[in-house]
């Protein structure tokens, strides 16, 4: 059993991107036996029925912001490779390492930085996550800029211990003698189509628990950087989750110069008057469609807000919102119970008790683990948000 979960990691994880399950199929009929193969479909069968889902929303880039300087077009993970090149050429004691990130990457953002700064500053380390950042950690009370990847959010489970007891902690514990806020840990996250149990989570509301940690989550592009480059210099341990279904779906001018977003401090996308509709990430274009629809089908006006950071979260913006329009959605990828939208229902409901005219409503993941085929039925799609908005509208 060991050497069939090794092995099912191995072609999962450290298989290149571009390889075919095809011929992942084949190299597993060839080295497991066909005995194996019994216990399941035949790969041949899953490669003639696999579909990939089409994605759930629909992203439009936000306006060019002129005020850092010249842009250039790029995706989401062009734009975490130029964050990344911005640091390494400023910060000469910036390292970056993880799974593969000598040679790019699973999503390529890291492509062409070793070849640039060298085997000393970008280098791959061995599949154990709790090793990359115990390492990452190291090498930031040392007083250098550690950048860790996790290669996909899912994974990072293993080095819990090391992020919640010990990064999170280590200031407090050495009676801010020693600190390890020049570690920030990256992590592709959220679902992307066709990722199924362990490529397809969304963990922030785990690590939301822990006092000690910053926690970011970009909607696109130029946020991405702008967010990365903050997290990096940021005298804090950071998390930085990047959607993975964005990376290559998400196109903006994003400035080639390094330029800084703030943290803890939540965007106000579109103004409203009826419902305000909180998200992060990915959710955040559910949300922007949500609102045209609410206001062509229902006539009513929704405030978008775009949390961005999620530890710690702007309050005071949430609140203000809600104080107006008396109603709030929050929406997550996250199974629903213990979900960060339950810390934000929690406090909005202590602060704005008064103003509030409909309970506020979470529409987010099931309480189950994350499905394959039935992702569609999973995610908390536009229409889930638009039936929500009606409840609301008609308590």
């Amino acid at each position: 059993i060991t050497i069939m979960a090794a092995a099912a990691r191995f072609f999962v994880r450290g298989a290149h991107p571009k390889l075919s399950f095809s011929g992942v199929c084949a190299s597993a009929q060839r080295s497991l036996g066909a005995g194996l193969l019994k216990l399941s479909p035949s790969c041949a069968s899953r490669t003639k029925t696999h579909k990939r889902h089409a994605a759930h929303f629909t992203f439009q880039p936000d306006p060019v912001p002129t005020q850092y300087g010249p842009t250039q077009k790029m995706n989401l993970f062009q734009s975490v490779t130029s964050a990344l090149d911005n640091t390494l050429a400023s910060d000469p004691t910036a390292v970056i390492f993880g799974e593969d990130v000598a040679f790019g990457g699973v999503f390529r953002c890291t492509v062409g930085l070793r070849d640039k700064y060298g085997k000393d500053r970008v280098f791959n380390t061995p599949l154990c996550e709790q090793g990359i950042v115990g390492f990452g950690i190291g090498v930031a009370v040392a007083g250098a800029t550690a950048i860790a990847e996790i290669q996909f959010a899912d994974y990072i489970y293993p080095a819990f211990d090391q992020i919640v007891n010990e990064a999170a902690k280590y200031r407090y514990r050495s009676g801010n003698m020693f600190d390890c806020g020049n570690l920030t840990i990256r992590a592709p996250w959220g679902c992307v189509g066709h990722g199924s149990l362990y490529h397809s989570q969304s963990p922030e509301a785990f690590f939301a628990h822990c006092p000690g940690l910053k926690i970011v989550i970009p909607r696109g592009p130029v946020q991405a950087k702008g967010l990365l480059l903050s997290c990096i210099s940021d005298k804090n341990p950071c998390i930085f989750f990047e959607p993975k279904i964005l990376y290559r779906a998400a196109v903006e001018q994003v400035p080639v110069d390094a330029y800084t977003i703030p943290l803890s401090q939540a965007e106000v996308l579109q103004e409203g008057s009826d419902v305000t509709l909180v998200a992060w990430g990915t959710q955040i274009h559910v949300m922007k469609e949500v609102a045209n629809m609410a206001q062509e089908k229902l006539g009513v006006s929704c405030e978008v807000i775009d949390l961005q950071t999620i530890l710690p979260w702007d309050i005071d913006t949430v609140c203000k919102s809600v104080a107006k329009t008396g109603r709030l959605l929050i929406s997550h990828e996250a199974p629903v119970t213990g979900g960060f939208a339950a810390e934000i229902s929690s406090t909005v409901q202590e602060e704005c008790f008064l103003n509030l005219e409909a309970p506020i409503s979470r529409v987010c993941g099931y309480d189950t683990p994350f499905p394959h085929i039935f992702e569609p039925f999973y995610i908390p799609d536009k229409w889930k948000c638009l039936e929500a908005i009606k409840k609301m509208i008609n308590y």
